[in-house]
């Protein structure tokens, strides 16, 4: 039997063994792991059948055809940037530990870089992680945190060594969220809804069993998070015209008498668009053989923020003054999924972070022309200095 073969019909078991439809979710999920189908690249008995990262799209196809849910989307961080790099830079004993609660979103994770003084430099960052014994003790602040109101663990990227280079003194952890020291505060979006969150350390201990990769390596770690991050949030549906494009469709369906010849050439753009991006991402996933995605995964995250706000801008002018109304900014809590099933106006205002999350358009560019293009670098005043001798703030 070959892997496609092998794969289909793993997934065909766990369809009709646990019907998705009835079974709840995390056993669904729990039976997708036990089959090797969360992660089909994966070693087996972690979450995969050790096969081509491209035959995910079929395992995907069939389970999610059948009513399945979209792990991505209840977890997201989880399933998106952690998975990968616990399984790539921790110890098998780790990964034992935490891939099966976070296939289920059991656990449900979030991201720990970003800082109010090192965005989209995320090598500037200060928060500080100084061994004490077998633990590592962790003081700092981080910011723009997704779901870290509702998270169990973090991936944290810490400064372990001033005296080095930015790039060179930080080591990449496992943060307990759970654990003393660690307070989170919601911020509240234009939305009305607090998705983001600051984030607090103070003498927070981490074990030296939760670090992953070498001490002082965490840059490098860090590239496999962001690469995985980037291809994960661009990867766009499978389902031809889903996403963000039926949103706009289904508004012109529901709006005849706004119909303008200019308004159907922008949507006709628009879809071709959409469906040029989702072949673009199908391919890319077929192709994919095993291991990291590569900077290529900025193209599709660039893309896909760019159309986005393109998308619920055209939505937005199909709307006209209407377009104005938005009638609840009640804070609440949300989960991730919740953030597309509010009204269009909500998901107007929500687009705009898509440019600046999972790295910023900007950011994005530069990487593309110096990673794949092969241009010339940006001039950095830093660069080889120790980070205690970088001016700040």
């Amino acid at each position: 039997m070959d892997d496609r073969a092998r794969v289909e019909k793993a997934a065909h078991q766990v369809v009709e063994t646990h019907d998705p439809r009835s079974t709840p979710t995390r056993e669904f999920l729990g039976a997708c792991f036990a089959a090797g189908l969360t992660w089909v690249h994966f070693p087996e008995g972690l979450g995969g059948l050790g096969v081509s990262r491209g035959l995910q799209a079929r395992a995907d196809a069939i389970l999610q055809g059948a009513g399945g849910p979209n792990p991505f989307f209840l977890n997201p961080i989880g399933h998106g940037m952690a998975a990968a790099t616990v399984l790539e830079h921790g110890s098998r004993e780790l990964a034992q530990e935490l891939l099966p609660p976070l296939a289920t979103s059991e656990h449900i994770w979030c991201q720990l870089f970003s800082e109010p003084g090192a965005g989209s430099d995320l090598a500037g960052l200060a928060t500080s992680a100084v061994l004490d014994g077998d633990e590592w003790v962790v003081n700092g602040q981080k910011v723009w945190t997704s779901l870290a109101h509702r998270a169990r663990y973090a991936l944290l990227l810490a400064r372990t060594d001033p005296d080095q280079p930015k790039h060179k003194g930080l080591t990449y952890f496992v943060l307990d969220m759970h654990a003393p020291g660690v307070e989170t505060r919601p911020l509240r979006q234009m939305t009305g809804q607090a998705e983001f969150n600051e984030v607090y350390m103070t003498d927070a201990r981490i074990p030296d069993t939760h670090r992953l990769g070498a001490v002082g390596n965490g840059w490098r770690v860090a590239m496999t998070t962001l690469m995985n991050e980037r291809s994960a949030i661009g990867g766009s549906s499978s389902v031809r015209g889903a996403g963000a494009i039926a949103d706009a469709v289904e508004l012109w369906a529901r709006y005849p008498h706004r119909h303008t010849p200019v308004l159907r050439d922008k949507l006709a753009a628009l879809w071709t668009r959409a469906e040029a991006q989702r072949l673009t991402d199908e391919r890319a996933r077929r192709s994919a053989t095993s291991g990291s995605p590569g900077p290529e995964g900025s193209i599709a995250k660039l893309v896909s923020a760019e159309l986005n706000q393109h998308v619920y801008e055209f939505c937005m002018e199909l709307l006209g003054p209407e377009a104005t109304l938005y009638s609840d900014y009640t804070q609440r809590d949300v989960q991730r999924s919740e953030d597309y099933r509010g009204p269009v106006q909500q998901r107007f205002l929500r687009s705009r972070a898509n440019t600046i999350e999972g790295g910023t358009s900007e950011v994005l560019r530069n990487i593309l022309g110096e990673r794949i293009l092969g241009l010339p670098g940006d001039l950095r005043a830093d660069s080889g200095k120790p980070w205690k001798e970088v001016p700040r703030g």
